[in-house]
């Protein structure tokens, strides 16, 4: 298995934290849904450093390597400002109350209340 990590630093760009959320629900979240051997995005924010990015889980390496949907570095207008690759050493699922992972988030959550569970 293998992490990607992605970082923008959004203070040159015309995208804000939530603009890119919009991004996320009309379009983004649906076309990860069919990437092959992508086990898992998840998109993140700091909206105290004005920062986006993403945390993705591949099968492979190899895997990574393939094209993705993303059109983040178009409308950001710049490649992420940083990008790690790391090998999975283990992993383990923890206790959990709620087996649906996918669709959670603030992106997908009221705009006066609680993410969506």
């Amino acid at each position: 298995m293998h992490v990607v990590i992605l970082w923008w630093e959004l203070a040159e760009s015309d995208q804000t934290i939530g603009s890119l959320r919009r991004y996320l629900r009309d379009e983004s979240v649906a076309a990860f849904a069919e990437v092959p051997g992508l086990r898992l995005k998840t998109w993140i924010s700091d909206s105290d450093t004005d920062r986006w990015g993403a945390v993705l889980l591949w099968e492979s390496r190899e895997a990574s390597l393939r094209p993705t949907p993303s059109r983040a570095a178009e409308l950001i207008g710049y490649p992420p400002t940083t990008r790690h690759e790391f090998d999975v050493e283990a992993t383990v699922e923890g206790r959990f109350e709620s087996a649906q992972l996918a669709l959670l988030g603030l992106a997908f959550a009221d705009e006066t209340g609680p993410e969506r569970r």
